[in-house]
């Protein structure tokens, strides 16, 4: 029997064309390139050109890891992932920014050295390497930018953060070595790859965030918890609202749980018909599960105990307001 029955509301899967083709002429421009500037940063002994040719070697893998995580989202759920393969697209974007501080912190240890201890420089051979790599990764970020407002994918979004470090850090080397050339200090070549660092951190620090706050299934950040809660009680029959979780399992894919107690006097199914047609009109969310539950019938605790008295507070007071006969 085919089991993809069970997953028809949401498939679980996502396909981004755009996404892969943009993935895939960047990482090809950016192995080529990679090799370059690793060569010219030897040649030229420059910790700037160096350092951004380090950086580069980061984006290839993390354009790899991207192409897998966008590889595996496309594959259907089985019974034992049932959520599919989406959450890989998290979990690579958690490696990336992890990556981008990494290298960060490299480069910081590398330029205090660098600093204490001068080495010299061939201006000419860095100033060209930097001006073609600020070409190349200024093309690779405007692309990136586009494909990140045409698909939301978490991926793209820490490749583009790789590429705009990549191209702050050509700005870098290329103001570097013309402030070396004019002045002699040659202190600004690990100075500017100090302060490319501390940017490309930054970058790499809210794709952590962004990415741990996905895999820890915390509120998603566009959503306000109490105010979706409010909405669901306001579904005629809805008489409480409880056991609620909203969580991401991958960009722009939610899911949400909650049970909820109604009135006895009105049919469940149209109940859960209006709570899902709710969530998705107002929030969008697509994957909802919603479990009509008694008080009387399931057991819920004190809490289950001071519905119930408020629920006969209630009765007592509309009945003692009836007009006697």
């Amino acid at each position: 029997m085919n089991t993809e029955y069970d997953y028809h509301h949401l498939r679980h899967v996502k396909k981004q064309t755009k996404s892969r083709k943009t993935l895939w002429v960047t990482l090809l421009l950016t192995a080529f390139f990679t090799i370059v500037e690793i060569v010219g940063g030897v040649l030229s002994n420059s910790l700037a050109l160096l350092s951004d040719s380090a950086h580069m070697i980061s984006d290839v893998i993390a354009l790899g890891l991207s192409m897998i995580a966008l590889h595996l989202a496309t594959r259907q759920p089985n019974a034992r992932f049932t959520f599919g393969f989406l959450r890989f697209e998290i979990i690579a974007s958690f490696l990336n920014g992890l990556a981008l501080c990494v290298i960060a912190l490299g480069i910081f240890i590398e330029g205090i050295q660098r600093m204490i201890h001068p080495q010299p420089i061939q201006l000419g051979l860095m100033l060209g390497i930097a001006s073609i790599g600020f070409i190349v990764n200024l093309v690779l970020t405007l692309v990136l930018h586009n494909s990140v407002k045409e698909e939301d994918n978490l991926n793209v979004k820490s490749a583009l953060w790789h590429f705009f470090g990549d191209l702050l850090s050509s700005v870098g080397v290329i103001v570097s070595s013309i402030i070396i050339y004019y002045s002699g200090l040659l202190i600004f070549d690990p100075l500017i790859s100090m302060v490319i660092g501390g940017i490309i951190f930054i970058g790499g620090s809210k794709i952590i965030r962004e990415s741990y706050l996905i895999l820890m299934e915390s509120v998603p950040e566009r959503y306000n918890l109490d105010e979706i809660r409010k909405q669901i009680a306001s579904v005629e029959g809805v008489e409480d609202v409880h056991e609620m979780h909203l969580w991401a399992v991958s960009t722009d894919h939610y899911s949400l749980t909650a049970h909820v107690f109604i009135s006895p006097n009105i049919q469940p199914f149209c109940v859960i018909l209006a709570i899902n047609e709710t969530l998705k009109s107002k929030y969008g969310i697509e994957h909802a599960t919603i479990q009509i539950e008694h008080a009387e019938i399931n057991p819920h605790g004190e809490y289950g105990k001071a519905f119930l008295k408020h629920q006969n507070s209630l009765n007592s007071a509309s009945s003692s307001s009836l007009p006697l006969l």
